[in-house]
C-alpha cells in the first residue's frame, strides 16, 4: 500500500479484534473477581476506620443570626441643604467588612476571653468521646475508667484572665483538693490558688471562676496573642448577603460548644451595632462642637451690635427707621441669616471635599448668589437719608446677630437630642440561636459512604497493582508458546501445604518414611492425580531416550522440583516399578526431610570416595522405591559431578532400576543442572503457577541448549484456580546458598 492510499480492513481482522477487547474485558473481571476477597477486605477496612473516625469525631454545632443595613436617616439639623451632596447609599459588603474588623471582633475576644482556650486533658483516641458522652447532673463527674488525671465526662474550667510572660503559651493546670496549681511543660509547680481568688506571684497572674474536677484531673491551658485569637475568628465568622441590594446580611459561626458559637456571635452583632452607633453620632458630635465653639463669639457681637443701635438712637435722637428702611431691613435680615448659615456650613463642607469637587462648587455658587443679593440691597439702602441708612445699618446687625444666635441655640438643643437618640442604620434582625438537635459536622453517614468508596477503589487498585507487578506465568499457553510442551498442570494441594508445616515444625525422624508424601498421605488428592497424568506421558515420552535416567530442574528455588521428584517417585512405584530417587541438589537438597531419614550419608559421600553404594542407598517403606539423599555438604558440588565417579555412579545404578530420577538445582542459579542433564536421557522442568515468567522461563531453557541439554517438558507446579491470567514480566537471578542441617 502507498503513502496516502486506504485499504478496507477485512471481516475476520474486525472479528478477531473485537475477540480481544471481549478477552481484555473478561480478563479484568477474572483480576478483579480472583482478589474479591483482599477489595471486600480492604473496603471493610476502610469503612470501619471511617465509621471509627465519625463517631470519634466532636459534633460542630452552627450559630446563625442576621442584621440588616438601613439607608441613612436625615441630616444633621442645620445641615439639610448639604445632606443631598453628602448622602450615598448603603453597602452591604462595606457593612460586612467591617463586622469582621478587628475593632468589632476584638471586643468579642476580650469580652469572651477568647485568647484563653481550656481543654480537658482526655484519654487519648477514645478519651472525649466516651467524656461526651456522659450525661449527669451540674456538678456531677464520671467515674474515672483509666487513671484519675484524665478527664472523662462533667468537667468544667473558666478562667477570666491569665497574664503570662509573653503573654502566649501553653500550660497544664491540675485540679487539688483545695484548688488548683499551674505547671509548666515538665510539670513543675508556677502558680496555685483556688476559684473566684485572683493568685499572681507577679509574673504570672491567673483568675479562675469555675472549676468542677476530680482532684488530679489535668486541663490544657493556652494563652494565645489577641491577634492570631482574632484572626482565628475573623476566619470563622462567615458573612453573607441574603439576595443582592436587600441590606439583609447572614452571619453563621461554627464551634464544638453550642453556647460558645451562640456567645460569639450575640457579642459579635452587640458589638457592630455599637460601633455603628457611636459612628453615626460623632457626626453630631463634631458638629455640637463646633457650634458650642462658635456660640460665644456670635453672642458677643450680637452685643456689641445693640450698645452701637442704643448709643446711635441717642446720639441722632431718633428711635425709628421709615416703611421703605422697614422693608429693606427685613430683607437685609433675611439675606445675613443664610449668609451666615452657609458660613457654618464651609467647615464641615471644608473637611469633606477639595475646591474643585462638585458640590463644593455648589456651596460656593449659592454662596455667590446670596453676596450678590446683598451688595443690591447695600445700594438701595445708600439711597436713604444718612440718618436712615446708618439706622438701618445697626438694626440690620442687631437683629441678624439675634436671628444666628437663637438658631445656633437651636441647632445646639437638637444635636444634644441627635447624639443622645442616634440608633444607627443597622440593627440585629434575628439573635444568634443554634440547632443542638442537629450538628452540622461531622456528616457520619457521608464520611462513612466516602470511606466505603475509597475502600473499594483502593482494593480495586491494589489488585490490579498486584496484577500488574506479579509477572509470573498463570497460563499453560504461555509456556508452550516458547517451544515447551507441557507435560502435567499438577494443582496446589492443602494436604500438602500441612504436610510441609509438619516437617518444618517437628523434623521427625525414624518414623514411617513415606509419611511425608502426598502420594501415600491422600493417594486421591487432585496433585497426585495429575502426577499419574504425568507418569503415563512420560511412559511415551522416554520412549526414545538414551537410558532410564530422568532429571528434574527448574529456573529458581522455591517451584516445587523435590514435591514433584518425590511423589513421581512414589507413584511410579506404586505401579510396580523399581525406582532410584537421587537428591542431586548438594547443597540445600532436602529429600531426607520427606522421607524422614537422617542425612548422615549420601552423594556427595559417595562421588567423594568417602562412602561405596551401599553405605548411601536407603530403602524406603515403599516397596520399589529406593533413596539416595544429598549426604554432607561439599565445598565443590559442581566438580564431584564432573568427576569420572558420578559417570560411573549413574552407568551403575541405571541397570539396576527401571526408573532412575535427579533431584537437581535450578539451572539460573548453578550449573549442577547442566552438568547432570548430559548424563540423562530425559530433562524435565518445573515451574510454579504465577511466579515464573514466560523470559525467566525461555531463558532456562536457552541456558539448557547452551550447555547440550534438551528439555524435555514442563511440569506446570501449584496451578491455582483462577478467573484471569497474568502477562509477561521480567525475570532476575537468584542467590543459592548452602544451607545448613
Amino acid at each position: 500500500m502507498t503513502n496516502g492510499s486506504y485499504s478496507t480492513p477485512k471481516p475476520s481482522e474486525i472479528n478477531e479484534s473485537r475477540d480481544n477487547d471481549e478477552i481484555d474485558l473478561l480478563a479484568l473481571f477474572g483480576i478483579l473477581w480472583d482478589g474479591r476477597w483482599l477489595i471486600i477486605g480492604v473496603t471493610f477496612a476502610f469503612t470501619l476506620i471511617g465509621v471509627a473516625y465519625a463517631l470519634l469525631q466532636p459534633p460542630i454545632y452552627r450559630a446563625n443570626s442576621l442584621i440588616q443595613v438601613e439607608e441613612k436617616q436625615g441630616a444633621l439639623p442645620g445641615m439639610e441643604n448639604l445632606s443631598g451632596f453628602l448622602e450615598s447609599p448603603s453597602n452591604a459588603e462595606t457593612e460586612i467588612q467591617l463586622i469582621k474588623s478587628r475593632r468589632v471582633l476584638g471586643k468579642v475576644v476580650d469580652n469572651l476571653n477568647l485568647d484563653i482556650v481550656v481543654t480537658p486533658n482526655y484519654f487519648p483516641v477514645v478519651g472525649e468521646a466516651i467524656a461526651r458522652r456522659f450525661s449527669g447532673a451540674p456538678g456531677e463527674l464520671a467515674e474515672p475508667l483509666w487513671g484519675d488525671k484524665y478527664a472523662w465526662g462533667g468537667e468544667k474550667l473558666k478562667i477570666t484572665r491569665m497574664d503570662v510572660p509573653g503573654q502566649t503559651g501553653t500550660f497544664l493546670l491540675r485540679a487539688t483538693g483545695s484548688g488548683w496549681e499551674l505547671l509548666d511543660g515538665e510539670l513543675r509547680p508556677i502558680l496555685e490558688g483556688r476559684p473566684n481568688e485572683p493568685a499572681s506571684n507577679g509574673r504570672y497572674s491567673l483568675m479562675v471562676t469555675e472549676l468542677v474536677a476530680r482532684p488530679g484531673t489535668l486541663f490544657n491551658v493556652t494563652r494565645r496573642s489577641s491577634y492570631s485569637a482574632m484572626s482565628e475568628l475573623q476566619s470563622g465568622i462567615n458573612a453573607s448577603e441574603k439576595g443582592r441590594g436587600s441590606g439583609i446580611i447572614a452571619l453563621t459561626y461554627e464551634h464544638p460548644n453550642p453556647a460558645t458559637a451562640k456567645a460569639v456571635l450575640d457579642e459579635a452583632g452587640k458589638n457592630y451595632v455599637r460601633q455603628n452607633v457611636e459612628r453615626s453620632s460623632a457626626e453630631a458630635a463634631q458638629s455640637l462642637e463646633f457650634l458650642r465653639s462658635q456660640l460665644p463669639e456670635v453672642k458677643k457681637e450680637l452685643e456689641a451690635a445693640e450698645k452701637k443701635l442704643n448709643e446711635y438712637q441717642v446720639t441722632a435722637e431718633t428711635i425709628d427707621i421709615t416703611a421703605e428702611g422697614s422693608t429693606l431691613l427685613q430683607q437685609i435680615v433675611e439675606l445675613e441669616t443664610r449668609i451666615s448659615e452657609l458660613e457654618i456650613q464651609r467647615a464641615e463642607i471644608e473637611q469633606r471635599f477639595q475646591p474643585t469637587h462638585p458640590r463644593y462648587k455648589a456651596w460656593a455658587s449659592q454662596m455667590a448668589q446670596l453676596k450678590q443679593r446683598r451688595a443690591e440691597l447695600d445700594r438701595r439702602i445708600g439711597s436713604l437719608p444718612e440718618t436712615q441708612q446708618e439706622l438701618v445699618r445697626l438694626r440690620r446687625d442687631v437683629e441678624v446677630g439675634n436671628e444666628i444666635y437663637l438658631q445656633m441655640l437651636s441647632n445646639i438643643q437638637q444635636l444634644d437630642i441627635a447624639r443622645a437618640g442616634t440608633v444607627g442604620n443597622v440593627r440585629v434582625v434575628d439573635e444568634a440561636a443554634v440547632n443542638t438537635a442537629a450538628p452540622v459536622k461531622p456528616r457520619r453517614s457521608f464520611i462513612a459512604l466516602v470511606a466505603l468508596m475509597l475502600g473499594g477503589v483502593i482494593g480495586v487498585g491494589i489488585v490490579l497493582l498486584r496484577s500488574l507487578l506479579n509477572r509470573g506465568v498463570e497460563n499453560p499457553e504461555d509456556i508452550e508458546n516458547l517451544g515447551l510442551p507441557v507435560y502435567a498442570s499438577i494443582p496446589l494441594s492443602e494436604t500438602q501445604s500441612e504436610l510441609a508445616k509438619k516437617k518444618n515444625k517437628t523434623r521427625l525422624r525414624n518414623q514411617d518414611r513415606t509419611s511425608g508424601l502426598l502420594a501415600v498421605a491422600n493417594p486421591a488428592d487432585l496433585a497426585v492425580e495429575s502426577l499419574r497424568s504425568l507418569r503415563t506421558s512420560l511412559h511415551f515420552g522416554m520412549m526414545d531416550a538414551k537410558n532410564n535416567v530422568l532429571m528434574i530442574s527448574g529456573p529458581s528455588p522455591e517451584v516445587g522440583k523435590t514435591f514433584v521428584s518425590v511423589n513421581l517417585a512414589a507413584v511410579m512405584a506404586l505401579a510396580d516399578q523399581r525406582v532410584l530417587l537421587v537428591d542431586g541438589d548438594m547443597r540445600r537438597g532436602f529429600s531426607h526431610d520427606v522421607f524422614r531419614v537422617r542425612n548422615e550419608k549420601g552423594l556427595s559421600d559417595l562421588l567423594a570416595g568417602k562412602a561405596q553404594i551401599d553405605d548411601v542407598l536407603q530403602h524406603s517403606d515403599l516397596e520399589g522405591l529406593d533413596f539416595i539423599s544429598r549426604g554432607t555438604i561439599p565445598p565443590n558440588p559442581s566438580e564431584l559431578l564432573m568427576s569420572k565417579r558420578f559417570d560411573e555412579f549413574v552407568a551403575g545404578i541405571s541397570s539396576k532400576y527401571d526408573l532412575v530420577i535427579i533431584d537437581t538445582p535450578p539451572i539460573l542459579a548453578v550449573t549442577d543442572a547442566a552438568v547432570v542433564g548430559k548424563h540423562a536421557g530425559t530433562t524435565m522442568l518445573v515451574t510454579r503457577f504465577g511466579m515464573n515468567p514466560a523470559k525467566e522461563i525461555e531463558l532456562t531453557k536457552r541456558r539448557f541448549e547452551q550447555n547440550g541439554v534438551d528439555v524435555k517438558g514442563v511440569v506446570f507446579n501449584a496451578v491455582v484456580r483462577k478467573a484471569s491470567s497474568s502477562g509477561y514480566g521480567n525475570y532476575g537471578y537468584y542467590q543459592y546458598a548452602y544451607k545448613s542441617e
